[in-house]
């Protein structure tokens, strides 16, 4: 299996950007653990940091939309969100419902709101997964999806002419 491509990127333009974080708290040491991996990208850009906490990853979207509401009204837009999350593989189906409706629910709120979302919730099959895909020292999923926002931040700027 091929690692993740984290070689070398375009630059993007995305200091100082707004950014709300939305973690679903499910399971607490995976969440820290994205949550670091995060907060470490998202500060070394200078990124000004809004966090929301949420009971699980279905609960993500709509945490959002209810924030970019709120921050629209005071004026004070969200430039780009990352979604922190983590949905284990049970014996229902319910791992799949979840799954796929957050990642649909993120989705839907990133093209209708031409809104840069970094998608961060891990789907696993176990435990220790999570943990080996959170935790910064292995494969860092919440920087990652910093990265990712950051990355479309910085094309939105370059597109609007900022």
């Amino acid at each position: 299996m091929a690692g993740p491509r984290r070689g070398k990127r375009e630059k993007s333009d995305a200091k100082g950007a707004r950014i709300l974080i939305v973690e679903a708290r499910f399971y607490d040491d995976i969440a820290d653990a994205l949550l670091a991996g995060a907060m470490k990208v998202l500060k070394a850009t200078g990124a000004e940091v809004d966090r929301i906490s949420v009971p699980g990853s279905l609960e993500i979207p709509a945490a959002i939309a209810i924030a970019l509401d709120a921050a629209q009204r005071k004026r004070r837009p969200y430039d780009g969100v990352v979604a922190l999350g983590c949905v284990i593989r049970g014996d229902t189906i319910h791992f799949e419902i979840v799954s796929q409706e957050s990642a649909r629910g993120l989705m839907e709120l990133s093209i209708a709101r031409s809104l840069p979302i970094g998608n961060g919730i891990i789907t696993v099959n176990t435990e220790a997964q999570a943990l080996e895909r959170a935790r910064m020292e292995e494969q860092d999923k919440g920087g990652d999806a910093a990265r990712a926002a950051l990355a479309l931040v910085g094309v939105k700027r370059s597109l609007a002419g900022r």
